[in-house]
Protein backbone atom coordinates (compact mmCIF):
# COMPACT_ATOMS: atom_id res chain seq x y z
CA UNK A 1 0.00 0.00 0.00
CA UNK A 2 2.87 2.40 0.85
CA UNK A 3 4.35 1.85 -2.59
CA UNK A 4 1.11 3.01 -4.20
CA UNK A 5 0.99 6.09 -1.94
CA UNK A 6 4.60 6.94 -2.81
CA UNK A 7 3.87 6.51 -6.52
CA UNK A 8 0.86 8.79 -6.14
CA UNK A 9 2.99 11.41 -4.36
CA UNK A 10 5.60 11.23 -7.13
CA UNK A 11 2.93 11.68 -9.78
CA UNK A 12 1.50 14.66 -7.88
CA UNK A 13 5.01 16.15 -7.57
CA UNK A 14 5.59 15.71 -11.31
CA UNK A 15 2.22 17.31 -12.04
CA UNK A 16 3.09 20.28 -9.79
CA UNK A 17 6.51 20.57 -11.44
CA UNK A 18 4.88 20.50 -14.89
CA UNK A 19 2.37 23.16 -13.87
CA UNK A 20 5.16 25.29 -12.41
CA UNK A 21 7.19 24.86 -15.62
CA UNK A 22 4.18 25.96 -17.66
CA UNK A 23 3.67 29.04 -15.42
CA UNK A 24 7.32 30.08 -15.73
CA UNK A 25 7.34 29.46 -19.49
CA UNK A 26 4.16 31.49 -19.90
CA UNK A 27 5.59 34.36 -17.82
CA UNK A 28 8.82 34.27 -19.85
CA UNK A 29 6.91 34.35 -23.14
CA UNK A 30 4.98 37.34 -21.88
CA UNK A 31 8.15 39.16 -20.81
CA UNK A 32 9.93 38.42 -24.09
CA UNK A 33 7.30 40.47 -25.90
CA UNK A 34 8.73 43.56 -24.15
CA UNK A 35 12.17 42.99 -25.74
CA UNK A 36 13.23 44.42 -29.11
CA UNK A 37 12.06 42.18 -31.96
CA UNK A 38 15.63 41.30 -32.93
CA UNK A 39 16.07 39.59 -29.56
CA UNK A 40 12.59 38.07 -29.54
CA UNK A 41 13.56 36.17 -32.67
CA UNK A 42 16.71 34.79 -31.00
CA UNK A 43 14.79 33.41 -28.01
CA UNK A 44 13.17 30.27 -29.32
CA UNK A 45 10.47 28.29 -27.52
CA UNK A 46 13.10 25.67 -26.69
CA UNK A 47 15.45 28.25 -25.14
CA UNK A 48 12.61 29.70 -23.06
CA UNK A 49 11.46 26.23 -22.03
CA UNK A 50 15.00 25.29 -21.00
CA UNK A 51 15.29 28.54 -19.06
CA UNK A 52 11.99 27.83 -17.30
CA UNK A 53 13.26 24.35 -16.37
CA UNK A 54 16.45 25.85 -14.93
CA UNK A 55 14.35 28.25 -12.84
CA UNK A 56 12.06 25.58 -11.40
CA UNK A 57 13.74 24.99 -8.05
CA UNK A 58 14.59 28.66 -7.38
CA UNK A 59 18.35 28.08 -7.19
CA UNK A 60 19.03 30.17 -10.29
CA UNK A 61 17.17 33.11 -8.75
CA UNK A 62 19.49 32.87 -5.73
CA UNK A 63 22.57 32.56 -7.96
CA UNK A 64 21.55 35.62 -10.01
CA UNK A 65 20.91 37.60 -6.82
CA UNK A 66 24.33 36.60 -5.47
CA UNK A 67 26.06 37.51 -8.74
CA UNK A 68 24.28 40.87 -8.75
CA UNK A 69 25.45 41.62 -5.20
CA UNK A 70 29.03 40.64 -6.07
CA UNK A 71 28.88 42.83 -9.18
CA UNK A 72 27.62 45.82 -7.18
CA UNK A 73 30.39 45.38 -4.59
CA UNK A 74 33.01 45.09 -7.35
CA UNK A 75 31.70 48.18 -9.15
CA UNK A 76 31.64 50.16 -5.90
CA UNK A 77 35.20 49.09 -5.07
CA UNK A 78 36.47 50.02 -8.55
CA UNK A 79 34.63 53.33 -8.42
CA UNK A 80 36.21 54.12 -5.04
CA UNK A 81 39.68 53.21 -6.36
CA UNK A 82 39.21 55.59 -9.27
CA UNK A 83 37.95 58.34 -6.94
CA UNK A 84 41.02 57.89 -4.72
CA UNK A 85 43.29 58.22 -7.74
CA UNK A 86 41.46 61.37 -8.87
CA UNK A 87 41.79 62.83 -5.38
CA UNK A 88 45.51 62.03 -5.33
CA UNK A 89 45.85 63.81 -8.66
CA UNK A 90 43.91 66.81 -7.41
CA UNK A 91 46.23 67.06 -4.39
CA UNK A 92 49.29 66.75 -6.67
CA UNK A 93 48.02 69.60 -8.84
CA UNK A 94 47.28 71.82 -5.86
CA UNK A 95 50.69 71.10 -4.32
CA UNK A 96 52.48 71.87 -7.56
CA UNK A 97 50.50 75.09 -8.08
CA UNK A 98 51.35 76.20 -4.55
CA UNK A 99 55.04 75.33 -5.04
CA UNK A 100 55.10 77.26 -8.33
CA UNK A 101 53.39 80.27 -6.80
CA UNK A 102 55.83 80.39 -3.88
CA UNK A 103 58.79 80.05 -6.25
CA UNK A 104 57.48 82.87 -8.46
CA UNK A 105 56.95 85.13 -5.46
CA UNK A 106 60.52 84.65 -4.26
CA UNK A 107 62.01 84.85 -7.77
CA UNK A 108 63.82 87.91 -9.05
CA UNK A 109 61.99 89.57 -11.95
CA UNK A 110 64.73 88.98 -14.51
CA UNK A 111 64.70 85.20 -13.77
CA UNK A 112 60.91 84.92 -13.91
CA UNK A 113 60.62 83.90 -17.63
CA UNK A 114 63.18 81.09 -17.14
CA UNK A 115 61.40 79.91 -13.98
CA UNK A 116 57.97 79.99 -15.67
CA UNK A 117 59.28 77.96 -18.62
CA UNK A 118 60.73 75.35 -16.24
CA UNK A 119 57.49 75.28 -14.27
CA UNK A 120 55.47 74.83 -17.46
CA UNK A 121 57.63 71.81 -18.39
CA UNK A 122 57.17 70.39 -14.90
CA UNK A 123 53.41 70.92 -15.10
CA UNK A 124 53.19 69.27 -18.53
CA UNK A 125 55.24 66.27 -17.31
CA UNK A 126 52.96 65.87 -14.29
CA UNK A 127 49.80 66.14 -16.43
CA UNK A 128 51.24 63.51 -18.78
CA UNK A 129 51.90 61.18 -15.84
CA UNK A 130 48.39 61.80 -14.47
CA UNK A 131 46.83 60.96 -17.86
CA UNK A 132 48.85 57.75 -18.04
CA UNK A 133 47.84 56.75 -14.51
CA UNK A 134 44.17 57.44 -15.27
CA UNK A 135 44.34 55.42 -18.48
CA UNK A 136 46.05 52.54 -16.64
CA UNK A 137 43.34 52.66 -13.96
CA UNK A 138 40.60 52.67 -16.61
CA UNK A 139 42.20 49.67 -18.35
CA UNK A 140 42.40 47.87 -15.00
CA UNK A 141 38.71 48.60 -14.35
CA UNK A 142 37.65 47.33 -17.78
CA UNK A 143 39.71 44.15 -17.36
CA UNK A 144 38.26 43.52 -13.91
CA UNK A 145 34.70 44.03 -15.18
CA UNK A 146 35.40 41.74 -18.15
CA UNK A 147 36.66 39.10 -15.70
CA UNK A 148 33.49 39.47 -13.63
CA UNK A 149 31.32 39.02 -16.73
CA UNK A 150 33.22 35.84 -17.65
CA UNK A 151 32.85 34.56 -14.07
CA UNK A 152 29.10 35.25 -14.18
CA UNK A 153 28.73 33.55 -17.55
CA UNK A 154 30.66 30.51 -16.32
CA UNK A 155 28.63 30.29 -13.09
CA UNK A 156 25.31 30.48 -14.96
CA UNK A 157 26.50 27.98 -17.57
CA UNK A 158 27.48 25.54 -14.79
CA UNK A 159 24.07 26.08 -13.19
CA UNK A 160 22.49 24.93 -16.47
CA UNK A 161 20.91 28.26 -17.42
CA UNK A 162 20.02 28.23 -21.12
CA UNK A 163 21.89 30.76 -23.28
CA UNK A 164 24.87 31.21 -20.95
CA UNK A 165 28.45 30.41 -21.81
CA UNK A 166 31.67 32.42 -21.73
CA UNK A 167 31.79 34.78 -24.71
CA UNK A 168 32.93 38.28 -25.63
CA UNK A 169 30.66 38.52 -28.69
CA UNK A 170 28.67 41.76 -28.23
CA UNK A 171 25.45 40.28 -29.66
CA UNK A 172 25.68 37.25 -27.39
CA UNK A 173 26.46 39.47 -24.40
CA UNK A 174 23.38 41.57 -25.13
CA UNK A 175 21.27 38.42 -25.43
CA UNK A 176 22.62 37.19 -22.09
CA UNK A 177 21.88 40.57 -20.52
CA UNK A 178 18.32 40.29 -21.80
CA UNK A 179 18.03 36.77 -20.34
CA UNK A 180 19.26 38.09 -16.99
CA UNK A 181 16.73 40.88 -17.19
CA UNK A 182 13.96 38.30 -17.81
CA UNK A 183 15.11 36.34 -14.75
CA UNK A 184 15.20 39.51 -12.66
CA UNK A 185 11.72 40.53 -13.77
CA UNK A 186 10.38 37.06 -12.93
CA UNK A 187 12.04 37.39 -9.55
CA UNK A 188 10.43 40.79 -8.98
CA UNK A 189 7.03 39.44 -9.99
CA UNK A 190 7.38 36.80 -7.32
CA UNK A 191 7.64 33.90 -9.73
CA UNK A 192 10.26 32.28 -7.56
CA UNK A 193 9.47 28.91 -6.21
CA UNK A 194 8.17 29.35 -2.71
CA UNK A 195 7.99 26.63 -0.06
CA UNK A 196 4.27 26.22 -0.68
CA UNK A 197 4.58 26.09 -4.46
CA UNK A 198 6.08 22.59 -4.44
Amino acid sequence: MDRYAAAGDEAADRARQQERHYQLLSALQSLVKELPSSFQQRLSYTTLSDLALALLDGTVFEIVQGLLEIQHLTEKSLYNQRLRLQNEHRVLRQTLRQKHLEAQQSCRPHNLPVLQAAQQRELEAMEHRIREEQQAMDRKIVLELDRKVADQQSTLEKAGVAGFYVTTNPQELTLQMNLLELIRKLQQRGCQVGKAAL
